[in-house]
């Protein structure tokens, strides 16, 4: 197996981020970069975009931001791997042909397609297609159908000479593992291969998320103004090593790249993708120099056979009204006014025959309005009321909008103005996930250049076949003599959303701490921990390699993403909260454990970590 390392950058984490991240990467050797674009959000904006302009339909900040570095890219044979394409894949391959020729450059795109199941709509209405979790049929009418494809068709299109490949839907992670099987020719029954690739792509996929951005120990990270995007050296044996350009922010160690490594994942022995079913139970990350982290141990087993499909549709309309208020009692005050334009607004729909908002949600922001019936800050002096109204009508919402104006005359003192002005009632969009066999979907299909569209095979997959997981290691019982510490010394955390679900990953700070996280962040005290706003079960998973446990929290996000009313529709915040509940760990593993006695706190001091 061959010693070289391809060095993949990953230049963009969402529609959105940097520009500058380009130009940062390019001064470091990198030989691919990998720039990710696409969420359910980013697909059904840009569906409504192609409504208007049938050339629109992609990220236009793909093109724009690659434009000025096309002429460095051609003469060092640096490519580009993004999902860019987004609705209209096609269209976002002649923009940048159309940008290379006005350079005078020869760069060849290939386009990816074949994740559009729009297509076929009545035909799988016909069929019965239900949503995977609620069960729902198909709504009347989606904005958007796509199904992640895998990285296959991007490794073809390299291989048939393409230096920028762009693609629609598809699993972010296959950008990478595409990359590698391009330049390490694995094959598709590489399983462990293929589950190691897609994890350096995992990594990569949310930028500066893997140098130090939102990291627990976040005041241990210097430069977030000029904070470094990461580069993954992969080797032929799957194993990568983490960095970042030289002389830039961030911070690159065990810690952060693990905090990564559990982003967004339900069970860390079954992530599911295209190409791979992944287990990262035993993954290890490893200290290999300054700002350089090893990441191996991932394995896999065959795909399923079915693709993810994530549809989007129009659910009415919503406003979100904001007001600030400043005085004594501002959450009370809030609330009140909250109150006030409600029943005049349900008023005003009834004089006009109008049916009632489908609904509402009131937040007063500076109050731990996210906390619910746990929050600490009633007695706040300052909030910023969020009012938000849906409704199926948009003329129902501009007459409630009309009426934002008069609070300041006659509601609470100390209103000081509505920071946004009057709202502007904007579509609801809801997701809808199905899955899909794979014959059916049919081969994606890749074009290079203007030659003719080009079937890749898939393999048709199979049902996971899991091994039974190992039995759990037994708890160790509370010994006599521990401190009651806040978990955050004990552990780092990250949070992130599925659908209506979050994960919650809880990270031991040393391997010896793994026991004491077992024995006292249970489900049940999870569960506790989010009772005001988590509707469903708890589930718990381990990571033993990254000496971490792994929390499911399903029906937590009010309908989640673009559906939830909620402050934090994506659980964000999740993590952190989850760090404050308290622990008792055994007082002779203190010195392991982050933070101090603080004698100022209370008769007997407290532990700050």
């Amino acid at each position: 197996m061959t010693d070289r390392t391809v060095r993949i950058g990953g230049a963009s984490g969402a529609w959105g981020d940097s520009p500058r991240a380009i130009a940062q990467l390019l001064n470091s050797d990198v030989q691919y970069l990998m720039m990710d674009y696409l969420a359910e959000v980013t697909m059904s904006l840009l569906a409504r975009a192609r409504l208007k302009d049938p050339e629109a339909g992609f990220p236009p900040d793909f093109v724009s931001y690659l434009k000025p570095h096309l002429a460095e890219l051609a003469r060092r044979g640096i490519k580009v791997a993004s999902n860019a394409g987004g609705v209209n894949p096609q269209g976002c391959k002649r923009a940048l042909e159309a940008a290379c020729a006005e350079l005078g450059l020869d760069l060849k795109v290939a386009v990816v397609e074949g994740d559009d199941v729009l297509p076929r709509l009545e035909e799988l209405r016909a069929a019965g297609i239900r949503e995977a979790v609620s069960g729902e049929p198909l709504p009347p009418r989606l904005l958007t159908a796509n199904a992640y494809l895998g990285a296959l068709p991007i490794a073809a299109a390299f291989d048939a000479g393409a230096d920028i490949v762009v693609t629609g839907r598809c699993a972010d992670s296959a950008l990478a593992l595409g990359i590698l099987l391009h330049e390490f020719g694995w094959s598709p029954e590489d399983h462990d291969l293929l589950a190691a690739g897609s994890l350096a792509g995992h990594v990569l996929e949310c930028g500066p998320q893997a140098t130090g951005g939102t990291f627990t120990d976040w005041e241990d990270v210097p430069g977030w103004d000029r904070i470094g995007y990461p580069i993954a050296e992969c080797r032929a044996d799957g194993s990568f090593v983490l960095s970042k350009p030289e002389g830039t922010g961030g911070l690159v160690i065990p810690g952060v790249v693990a905090e990564q490594v559990l982003y967004e994942v339900g069970d860390p022995a079954a992530y599911i993708l295209p190409d791979v079913v992944a287990d990262f139970s035993g993954v290890s990350v490893t200290a290999a120099g300054p700002d350089r982290v090893l990441v191996q141990g991932a394995r896999g087993r065959p795909p399923t056979p079915q693709y993810k499909v994530s549809a989007t549709f129009q659910d009415g309309y919503r406003a979100t009204a904001t007001v600030s208020i400043v005085g004594p009692d501002a959450a009370r005050k809030a609330e009140r006014t909250a109150e006030a334009l409600l029943a005049r607004g349900r008023a005003i729909l009834a004089e006009r025959g109008l049916p009632d908002f489908t609904a509402t949600h009131v937040e007063a922001l500076g109050a731990e309005a996210s906390y619910g019936a746990d929050s600490r800050a009633r007695a706040t002096r300052e909030v910023l009321l969020r009012l938000v109204v849906d409704h199926s009508a948009r003329e129902a919402l501009d007459r409630f909008a009309r009426e934002l104006g008069s609070i300041g005359l006659s509601c609470a003192p100390g209103t000081t103005g509505i920071p946004g002005g009057r709202p502007k009632p904007t579509p609801v969009v809801r997701l809808f996930t199905f899955f899909l066999d794979k014959p059916v979907l049919g081969p994606p299909r890749i074009q290079l250049g203007d030659g003719p569209l080009r079937e890749v095979p898939v393999p048709p997959g199979q049902p996971d076949s899991r091994p039974e997981p190992a039995p759990a290691a037994a708890e160790e019982a509370a010994p006599a003599d521990t401190v009651e510490v806040p978990l955050l010394a004990l552990a780092l955390a990250r949070s992130g959303d599925k659908g209506d679900s979050s994960n919650i990953a809880i990270i031991a700070r040393h391997p010896a701490l793994l026991p004491v996280l077992r024995r006292e962040v249970t489900p049940e005290r999870m569960a506790a921990q989010f009772r005001s706003v988590v509707a469903g079960p708890v589930r718990r998973f381990e990571a033993p390699g990254l000496h971490a446990l792994n929390f499911l929290l399903d029906n937590a996000l009010g309908g989640g993403g673009m559906a939830s009313r909620r402050i934090d529709p994506q659980g964000k915040a999740y993590g952190q909260r989850a760090l404050e509940m308290t622990v008792r760990v055994p007082r002779a593993l203190l010195p392991l454990v982050r933070g101090g006695w603080d004698r100022s706190r209370g008769d007997s001091g407290a532990w700050v970590a």
